[in-house]
């Protein structure tokens, strides 16, 4: 884009040449110093060696130099100095787009110490040449082309905002999915240990806070060693994630479900008495022991055992987990299937 607009200003430059306002030397000797100074930079960034320097863009050093060969040629052309002067707000313009205030700060003072010496000590005619027809159209090119360019910057301005509001878009629906992902067990979908302990101990200070009811159920998928030995640890894993599913299904969506390891869940049933909670348990029980799991493995059936404990005045997370996890013990020293509430 600079390298474009250093040439637009040459053809503008060779306009007032053939009109006889300046030699033809000025635009050639302005064009190629532009492009230079471009080829300078492009090279520069190409090579990586502004990866060196803390201000990798070189905003500062880019606005600089274009603002030296500005006020350069307005000294040797004052008799078009108009197009040097208009040049001037547009590197500004393009340089806003990667400055910080330190930036502009430093190019604005730079520019108006420029501008001052220009115009202020120096005897140059700083003219907006209007003697001839030819030197009218070309002026009247300076202007519009300046307004074009400024619009075109401006809509590249709107075109980074909207992709910077897209990426933070994108960036928030990422951290979203990486917070979902740190609280979910990979393999089942359900929270994982430390996400459901958390729901514990919250759900403990709210019903203590409330002197509601919690019911919690420890549930254990029977004979699970069995089933990986016989049919395979793919098969137990789809065991796993089929049972995870089936429980999401039919619990309530104030529950909470989560892997407490291996093949042992933690079931959190917020404002369920000992009765209510033992019956959704069971039912739980009776439908993952009816599900045909033959589409994972021939001859494969699966049965849970659950203990259920109900939150008592004084519990904390250890103490209810351990009544719960006692629970469990006894129904499985009964023959597993079955959920036994404490």
């Amino acid at each position: 884009m600079v390298g474009v607009s250093y040439t637009i200003d040459a053809a503008i430059l060779l306009i007032y040449a053939y009109a006889g306002t300046i030699t033809f030397a000025i635009p050639l000797g302005y064009l190629a110093c532009g492009l230079l100074s471009v080829a300078g930079f492009i090279a520069i960034s190409e090579t990586r060696l502004n990866d060196r320097f803390k201000e990798h863009t070189f905003v500062l050093q880019q606005t600089g130099v274009s603002l030296a060969i500005m006020l350069l040629f307005a000294y040797l052309a004052p008799e078009v100095g108009i197009l040097f002067v208009c040049s001037i707000f547009l590197v500004f313009t393009f340089a806003a787009l990667r400055s910080n205030l330190r930036h502009a700060l430093v190019g604005w003072i730079s520019a108006s110490l420029g501008l001052a010496v220009l115009f202020c000590f120096t005897d140059r005619p700083i003219a907006m040449p209007i003697g001839t027809a030819l030197e009218r159209l070309a002026t009247m090119l300076v202007f519009v082309l300046v307004l074009g360019r400024g619009m075109i910057v401006g809509l590249f301005s709107s075109s980074l905002h909207d992709s910077l509001y897209k990426r933070g878009i994108e960036l928030r629906e990422a951290y979203r999915r990486i917070q979902e992902l740190a609280e979910l067990d990979e393999l089942t979908g359900a929270l994982n240990r430390r996400s459901i302990m958390q729901s514990l101990d919250e759900e403990i200070i709210r019903t203590q806070l409330t002197e509601g009811n919690c019911t919690v159920a420890l549930i254990d998928l029977d004979w699970f060693k069995r089933i990986n030995d016989q049919f395979g640890h793919p098969a137990g894993d789809e065991v796993l994630r089929t049972f995870a599913i089936t429980i999401f299904a039919n619990i309530r969506s104030i529950d909470k479900f989560g892997r407490y390891g291996g093949e042992e869940f933690l079931l959190i049933l917020p404002e369920a008495t000992d009765s209510a909670a033992h019956r959704t348990v069971d039912r739980l029980r009776a439908i993952v022991a009816e599900l045909d799991w033959i589409a994972i493995s021939h001859g494969l059936s699966v049965t849970m055992s659950a203990g259920v404990a109900t939150l008592r005045a004084g519990d904390t997370v250890d103490s209810i987990l351990t009544r719960a996890d006692a629970a469990l013990y006894r129904a499985k020293a009964l023959g597993r299937n079955q959920v036994i509430s404490t």
